[in-house]
Parts: C-alpha cells; structure tokens; sequence
C-alpha cells in the first residue's frame, strides 16, 4: 500500500511550482487494489495537501490501466479550457508544460495531476440547483464544440455503449426464464426495444466532443458569489452532446440526494435541469423528436430495476416468483410504449 509523509510529498509540489512544502495530508480517496494481491502496482489514492503557506491542494496519484497519462493529461488539459472560458472549475497546475507527470514512489510507478481544493460541496440537489446544473452542462457542451475539444476516452453514459444507466442485455440474460414465464409478451418486449434502438441510431452519426462525464451532486460545488463548479473529470471522455445532456439529467433526477419536501421529485428535477440546459443551448426539432425514444430505453432497462433493487427483475427471476417477473416485464414494455415528449 502506498503511503506518503509531508516530506515525501514536498518534492511532487515543487515540480508543480508550490515552493511552500507540505504540512499535513489526508485521504480523500484510495482504491483497495491490494484485494487484487500484495504484489500489485495499481494505485489510485487523493489527497488533500496542506502546505505550509495556508494553500490546500488536491493530489491525484493513479496507476490504473484504464488511465494512461495520456487520457489524464488529456483530461486535465480540457478542465482547463473550460476554466480559461470561464466555467468554475478548480484551478490545476502544470510541471513544466504538461499538467501530468510520471514517478516512482517507493516502487510504485504513478501519474501525478495537481490542482486546487475547492469547498462548498453540494450535497443535495433541489429545483434552482437542478436548472443550474443543466446550464453548466449546457455552457461545457458549447465550450467544447466551439473549440473542437476532444479526450480519447470512454464515458460513463453513452447510450450506444455499455453505461451506468441502463443495459438490455441484463434484460436478455435472463431469457430462457422470461420466456417460459410470458414468451409472447417477452418478444414483443424485444420487438419494441429492437424499434427504439433503430431510431436512436442516428447518434452514432452524431460528432463527439469531450465531456466531464458525470455531472452529480458529488462533483458540484457552490461559490462564495452563487456560482455553480464542477470538478473531478475522472470520467471525462468523447461522447455526444445530446446524448449526454438527456442521460447527465436523468441521472441527477433519479439517483442524487433531494430535499425531503420535494414532491414528484423525479419529474420536476428532470424538468428543471433540461430548462436549464435549454435556456444556454436550445434543443433542435430533431433531438426533441428523439428524445422520447431515448427516455423510453433508459426507463425500460434502468439497471436498479433490472439487478441492483432488491425486488430488481433479476431478484425475481432468482426466486421463480413468475408472477412478480411477469409484472416487472410489463413494466419494461410500458415505458417502452408510453414515450414521453421532451418536458420543457
């Protein structure tokens, strides 16, 4: 396990141009890759660095096969742009010319990125901060456009793609007992989801352009003037911007944290954050015709119901409770059917 002093830290922040050394640390992250066995290299640890000159920093150490240099220099270098075109994001700092840099610490080989520690994390989201959130998203989609920005990276939240909302083949996995519990309407199941997939199709044409890739409540804070930042691009890759904009705002409508008195939460949420995008990017005719198909996939097959709930279709399907699993397929093929318009 790797672990660092104050003293062994120092030198890191002196590359990056902090010539004050550093007084204290804490974790703010560290991945368990020892589970994997005593001998492994793996790293990923964050740490928040006071220096001895009041500063607090955020220190990224990463040894991750899915996190090359390159896509993390990559990253850093587009929280930058949007930084420099006025989005609030911590400031991150360079070692020479680059904002990464490669070392061996105790015989672990890391890729380092520094930037500011920023407080004033938001920990619930409500109707104002919703609409906000949406307009953030909204100025870094036409921030990235505009200046033809690209990360060479994978994203949690490309609908063609695998992603952490929803999965049809979770759905198909469990066939064989689907079948034999309902076949009919299990195919029509498959005829409808096979209808929705064609008509999204169309953003496979679509032109990707870099993303933070995972807007949440976690990964906001609020300024001491009202502004909404954004930080940690860990996720941040090349997706397409309508897409991201509808599966970014599903996400922070469903599995955020929300004011308790907020009644139909999930919809005005929802709502409120594509208002808000739309306000600083408007929709076109064409997207706001495709987005009822794209909602429909993401209902049907969201992944809690279909593994992570503790009534979730698979649950079901464990237990051969056909009747419960019959219901959740009808479930499926409602929001496969009843296709809302775009809300705003």
């Amino acid at each position: 396990m790797l672990t660092l002093t104050p003293g062994e830290i120092s030198p890191i922040l002196r590359d990056y141009g902090i010539l004050s050394p550093a007084a204290a640390q804490t974790e703010l992250q560290r991945y368990d890759y020892e589970s994997k066995g005593p001998d492994t290299r793996e790293v990923r640890l964050i740490l928040r660095v006071e220096t001895g000159d009041g500063r607090s920093l955020v220190l990224r150490l990463k040894n991750e096969p899915e996190a090359p240099q390159k896509l993390m220099e990559a990253q850093s270098r587009f929280a930058a742009l949007l930084r420099e075109k006025g989005v609030e994001t911590p400031r991150a700092y360079r070692a020479g010319e680059d904002y990464t840099r490669r070392y061996d610490l105790k015989g672990y080989p890391v890729v380092a990125a520094l930037e500011d520690f920023v407080s004033g994390e938001l920990t619930v989201v409500d109707l104002p901060e919703a609409e906000k959130t949406g307009a953030l998203l909204a100025k870094m989609h036409n921030i990235a456009e505009a200046e033809d920005a690209h990360v060479d990276g994978p994203v949690l939240f490309d609908p063609l793609g695998r992603n952490d909302l929803f999965r049809f083949s979770l759905f198909t996995d469990l066939g064989d007992f689907l079948r034999e519990t309902d076949a009919a309407l299990y195919r029509e199941i498959l005829r409808r989801h096979d209808l929705l997939r064609e008509r999204i199709r169309v953003l496979e044409q679509a032109p990707r352009y870099a993303v933070q890739g995972d807007i949440s409540d976690c990964n906001l804070y609020r300024t001491g003037d009202g502004r909404l930042g954004v930080f940690d691009f860990n996720n941040c890759g090349d997706n397409g911007l309508f897409a991201d904009a509808v599966m970014q705002a599903v996400f922070e409508a469903r599995l955020m944290d929300y004011p308790e008195d907020l009644e139909d939460r999930e919809n005005r949420i929802l709502e409120a954050f594509l208002r808000g995008y739309d306000r600083e990017r408007p929709f076109t005719p064409a997207e706001r015709k495709l987005y009822p198909s794209l909602f429909g996939l993401i209902s049907a097959f969201w992944l809690s119901d279909l593994k992570w709930d503790e009534d979730s279709l698979e649950a079901r399907v464990k237990t051969g409770d056909r009747e419960a699993a019959k219901a959740r397929m009808e479930g499926i093929l409602q929001n496969l059917t009843e296709l809302p318009e775009m809300p705003v």
